[in-house]
This record gives C-alpha cells, sequence and structure tokens, in this order.
C-alpha cells in the first residue's frame, strides 16, 4: 500500500490542503489505512470530481479508492451489476452497454466512481424520472471507523446517513446498483431555444414528463429581456429503428473520443464577462430553434467536457467555484431574483444549467427536493465573489432551498441546519458509529458536520 504527502485539492482547484494520500489495493489494506489514520482522520476519496473540499483533509489522511474497481458480478437477466466501489461510471459504461444496460443516473461526468456517486447522492438529467444514484442502489458494503464492514441494505438508517454523507459515515467497498435497460448507444434529442427565464420555466413544467432526460444550458450574462435565455436539450434512449441501417449493425458501441488536454498553464482572466459573453452569444444563436429526433452518442448528450482532459485548467490557477443551488416548487420567484441577481452582477459563467428535480431520496443530507436547480461556474478571482455568494446563500435558504455539498467550498455553517432539515440525526448517528471522529474531511470541519 503507497502513501505520499501531497497536496490535494477538488475540481475546482481552489483551497489546497495537504494530505497523506494512502492507496490501497484490497479491502484488507482499506481497513489497515482506516485504523492508522492517526489524529486528523481520514476520509476516502474517488476520481477527484467534487468541486470543493469534500475530499481533502489537511494533515490527515486521504484514501485513494481506485485501485479497488473490479466487477464482481453483472446479473444481465435482472439488470444489477455488484462491483467495487473504486470503479468508475465510465469502466461500467464501456462493460455494460454491450449487454444491454446503462448506468441508472449519471452526472455531468462519466469520471466519478460508484462510492463517490453514492457519497454524494449525484443526480443527472433525468432526477424528474429517475431520481438520485441512491435510489438504485440495493445494498453496499461499508468499512466503518471500528474497522469492521458492515452490510447495510437500503431502508436502514445507515443507508439513508451514507447516501449524500460525503464519505464521512465510512468507506464504500462494494455496492449492488439497479441498472437502465438500453436498446442502443445512441440518443434521440430534441433541441429548442427559450426567449428568457419564464419561457423556459413554462417549457420544462409544461413538457418534461414526456422525457427521460431533460436539461437547460442558461445565459446568465443576458440581461432586460433576454434574461434567462436557454437552449433545452431533452431525450431518451434511442430504440432501435431509430437508428439508419448501418448503424445497426453494431447498435451498442460505446465509443468516447478525447480532445487534446487543456494545457497546464492559462492566463488568468481568459474568461473574463467579454470573452464569456462572447462565447453566450454564439452558443445561443448557433442553437436550432426547434430541431427534433437528433441522434447523438451518448459522451455528446451526456460528457460533452469529458472530451477536453483536465478542462477546469481553463479558470487559471485561481480555480472556480461552482455553485449550485435548489428552490422547490413555489418559489419560482426566489429563482427569478436570483438569476437577475447574478445577471446584473455580471457572472461571467458560461457552464449554466437549470434543471426540474422530481421526488426527493430518503438521503439525510442529500441534495435534491422536488423543485428547481441552478448550477454554475465561476471564476474563483472574481472580486467581491465570496459576499455575493453569501448572499444568494440567504436567499436560498429564505425560500426553503439549500446548496449541494459535493460542490460547496465556502457556506457558511450557520446556515447548514436551515437548510438540511435531517443534519442534527445525521450529526448524531455520526457520533455513535464514530465517536473518535475517524472520518474527517476540510468540509466536515468547515461545516461543523
Amino acid at each position: 500500500m503507497s502513501a505520499d504527502t501531497v497536496p490535494v485539492t477538488g475540481w475546482g482547484r481552489t483551497a489546497p490542503t495537504t494530505a497523506r494520500l494512502v492507496r490501497p489495493r484490497s479491502y484488507a489494506e482499506a481497513v489497515a489505512a482506516v485504523r492508522d489514520c492517526g489524529a486528523r482522520g481520514g476520509i476516502p476519496r474517488g476520481l477527484g470530481r467534487a468541486y470543493g473540499d469534500a475530499a481533502q483533509n489537511a494533515g490527515g489522511s486521504v484514501l485513494d479508492m481506485t485501485a479497488l474497481d473490479r466487477v464482481h458480478a453483472i446479473d444481465v437477466e435482472g439488470g444489477t451489476v455488484l462491483c467495487d466501489a473504486g470503479i468508475s461510471l465510465h469502466t461500467l459504461m464501456r462493460l455494460l452497454l454491450p449487454l444491454g444496460w446503462f448506468v441508472p443516473v449519471t452526472p455531468g461526468t462519466r469520471y466519478v466512481t460508484v462510492g463517490g456517486a453514492i457519497g454524494a447522492d449525484i443526480h443527472g438529467k433525468n432526477h424528474h424520472v429517475s431520481g438520485s444514484f441512491s435510489r438504485h442502489v440495493v445494498s453496499l458494503e461499508l468499512l466503518t471507523a471500528d474497522g469492521e464492514v458492515r452490510v447495510v441494505p437500503r431502508g436502514t438508517e445507515l443507508f439513508d446517513a451514507t447516501t449524500g454523507g460525503m464519505g464521512l459515515t465510512g468507506v464504500i467497498l462494494t455496492a449492488t446498483v439497479r441498472l437502465q435497460p438500453v436498446e442502443t448507444s445512441l440518443m434521440l434529442v430534441d433541441t429548442e431555444r427559450a426567449g428568457d427565464l419564464d419561457d423556459l420555466m413554462a417549457r420544462l413544467a409544461a413538457t418534461d414528463h414526456r422525457y427521460r432526460y431533460s436539461v437547460a444550458w442558461i445565459d446568465l450574462l443576458a440581461r432586460g429581456a433576454a434574461t434567462g435565455r436557454a437552449v433545452l436539450t431533452r431525450g431518451d434512449h434511442a430504440p432501435l429503428d431509430a437508428l439508419p441501417r448501418r448503424a445497426r449493425r453494431d447498435p451498442l458501441a460505446f465509443r468516447a473520443s478525447r480532445l487534446p488536454a487543456a494545457p497546464s498553464y492559462v492566463p488568468e482572466g481568459l474568461l473574463s464577462r467579454t470573452t464569456v459573453g462572447l462565447f453566450n452569444e454564439l452558443w445561443y444563436r448557433k442553437a436550432p430553434r426547434a430541431r427534433a429526433g437528433r441522434l447523438q452518442s451518448i459522451p455528446a448528450f451526456f460528457h460533452p467536457l469529458d472530451g477536453v482532459p483536465h478542462w477546469n485548467r481553463i479558470y487559471g490557477r485561481s480555480g472556480f467555484v461552482q455553485y449550485q443551488f435548489v428552490v422547490g416548487h413555489g418559489q419560482e420567484d426566489a429563482l427569478r431574483r436570483i438569476v437577475r441577481r447574478i445577471a446584473e452582477r455580471r457572472c461571467p459563467s458560461f457552464l449554466a444549467v437549470l434543471k426540474r428535480f422530481g421526488e426527493a431520496d430518503p438521503g439525510w443530507l442529500s441534495f435534491p427536493v422536488p423543485g428547481w436547480t441552478l448550477a454554475l461556474d465561476i471564476p474563483a478571482g472574481l472580486p467581491g465573489l465570496g459576499p455575493f455568494l453569501d448572499g444568494l446563500d440567504e436567499e436560498v435558504a429564505a425560500a426553503g432551498g439549500r446548496v449541494y455539498l459535493a460542490k460547496d467550498s465556502r457556506l457558511r455553517p450557520e446556515l447548514l441546519a436551515a437548510m438540511y432539515p435531517r443534519l442534527d440525526d445525521f450529526r448524531a448517528l455520526r457520533a455513535e458509529l464514530d465517536p473518535r471522529g475517524v472520518f474527517t474531511s476540510d468540509l466536515s470541519r468547515r461545516l461543523e458536520l
């Protein structure tokens, strides 16, 4: 088992801290790593796609679980997979698609581990239909602070604390996951433009039920009558008879092309209001006013940024903050106010998406609740960004909403309880399960989890 003391950061590349990075290659080594965490504790880590400090642990241990990446069993008839938590969704797609199965939920990147998907209780473009990742997890094996491995079925308190618990209940070793059947590896996609935020919300509310997957790219630099203008993209897995004859020869082929990686050094200020404003204008104008039935590959539809390795470097050395919040149905005015505030502040964000969430899953710190969620990337060096986002946090909390812990890097702890009503239950279970605080992270210390 290798171990090195190295700087560790999230995908946003803000606030790196130094930790002992341990790489267990077996369950026995994972147990040994937990027992050897030391006074500053440890936290499991997958492929590092949490944007903030959830998988950092200053002065302590970080357990890189990616070497534990085996598939133990695939039930081709019943549509389940039993796998190690260190396996990536990318690898599962590559293995499962030729068998006619797809992962039940995928976020905007396929380079997340199953353990990370459960710990963050990830959501995707299909939440209004399929819920979060944890809804499809039958059971998991959890290595707890006492060095024991527990089988945790869904429906138990420990399951609900672990799904969305950001690795703070223990190290997920394996999971059994239900899968989505598909006939092809292509998507059938409809695209349309919305002229402003009200137009966008009306289209989503009226017709989202027709689609398994739905997302809107939103222009947060547009102002006036165009505030909240957007490109709405929705679709479903293409049936076999929708494919042209040539594609039917190998309908389940999974091909993911990659462009050259972003350079290691990018000048500060590349993503300014001017450059992002130009990009947003071109992106909106090039989108069709309405187009139905276009065939797209899975990578193009779900994970376009995965085609550019290390795309997070384009924000420069200062990195970026991804801010994601949700407000419930009936709080549309709060969403409108927040979008106007962002537009008036001229936040240079070219990665901004709006989606509708369906029914929540029972995870105590799971993020989605029925309503509207907006996510946007902002250069971390933007002057006055901290106070501005603090103000948005207060508006979100006042509307009964919450921010996503897997993307957070700066929320104030006093707002957390208002956003997550089961926080006290989570803290109590952690205190009982892990009285010595073996599992800890920069995020847990910052938010007093």
